[in-house]
């Protein structure tokens, strides 16, 4: 049975749906990341699971109980906020142990706890440092040690990370992971960044208005979109829209203006609906016609633009089926207007709806 349950949820900022007949459940243990562009429901979602959004319709049950009503301040949840929240006139371990003290726990158990935490983000000898005193992934272990320390039975990221520079984004998600598995605590984290939240997550689901595209485990989504906006969210921006299809013994047959494609089938998965094909420009090869040699899968193309990426190039080529980006690692690039062929591997090319 599921920790957390959203069934039939509908929540309007002013009339406006912002979600409709919304549904998502989460196992214990799991961290499940809401992934999507801005304005696509991922925050809603967080702030009505968190109790500062109420519901429409539809019901919020959290371990077999009927929280859609449920106050802010019964639900025994962490939430950790983009932009820390911490109080600048208290210690690192008074901002630890403030919602402990709102609990009236005593001082030799605050104490006992706050301790513990500070060991578990790696902030020993840092207690009685002031938030001006840290640096920006110091503040965001400790705004992570006080939604911690209360023992909570949710823990709830909005954003955690984008106010930091890159590599302590990446040291941060490590960090992240490991506090969350360790404690064995289940999380909802919001972000539009679809790298850390595949890094860190047991699934992710890719919103869009509103609604869910696609629920998966993260390679599953990086290989195997569902439709095309979780396609060209993730990567893959390369399409091409067949004529015909009918299914084969070794896959999915695809044909359009003359030209015959193969999609692979992929073994224990579901044959897709729909006539889009999808493909990321690191998957595409080019070259000659004795390179790539001749048949199905393959098209003709010139070079429109070349671009300098630093390990690769990347180039526009111009097709009878469309103009496809494609990545390559070269030492001399092809020239614009060279005449070139594109091959599309049949276990590389998604279809999607």
């Amino acid at each position: 049975m599921s920790l957390l349950q959203l069934e039939n949820v509908s929540v309007a900022y002013d009339q406006q749906l912002i979600l409709k007949d919304f549904n998502l459940s989460i196992e214990k243990g799991q961290l499940v990341s809401l992934l999507g562009p801005s304005g696509c429901g991922k925050t809603t979602t967080l702030r009505l699971i968190a109790g500062f959004l109420e519901a429409k319709d539809g019901r919020f049950l959290f371990g077999g109980q009927d929280y859609t009503r449920m106050p802010v301040n019964k639900r025994n949840f962490g939430l950790v906020f983009q932009s820390y929240a911490l109080f600048p006139h208290l210690s690192v371990f008074d901002n630890i142990a403030f919602g402990l003290r709102l609990r009236k726990v005593g001082e030799d158990e605050i104490k006992r706890r706050v301790g513990r935490m500070l060991e578990i983000v790696s902030l020993t000898g840092l207690e009685r440092r002031f938030p001006k005193a840290l640096s920006g992934g110091q503040k965001q272990r400790v705004a992570i040690a006080r939604a911690l320390v209360i023992e909570p039975d949710l823990l709830l990221f909005d954003e955690p990370l984008s106010n930091l520079d890159a590599n302590l984004r990446v040291n941060m998600r490590v960090e992240i992971r490991r506090i969350q598995q360790e404690l064995g605590i289940t999380a909802v984290y919001v972000s539009h960044d679809q790298e850390e939240c595949f890094s860190i997550s047991d699934r992710v689901a890719v919103m869009n208005r509103g609604v869910i595209e696609q629920l998966d485990h993260p390679a599953a989504i990086f290989k195997r979109p569902k439709t095309e906006f979780v396609a060209r969210f993730i990567g893959f921006h390369n399409f091409i829209d067949f004529e015909e299809r009918s299914e084969t013994g070794n896959g999915t047959e695809l044909k359009v203006r003359g030209y015959r494609f193969v999609a692979a089938a992929q073994p224990g998965h579901e044959v897709r609906a729909g006539k889009k094909g999808a493909i990321r420009p690191d998957d595409v090869e080019i070259g000659t016609v004795a390179e790539l040699g001749s048949g199905a899968n393959r098209v003709v193309g010139k070079i429109k633009v070349s671009t300098y990426l630093g390990r690769s190039y990347q180039y526009e080529v111009e097709t009878e089926l469309g103009t496809f980006t494609v990545n390559k690692e070269m030492d001399t690039p092809y020239v614009s207007g060279s005449e070139v062929h594109l091959m599309f591997p049949p276990e590389r090319l998604v279809l999607v709806d």
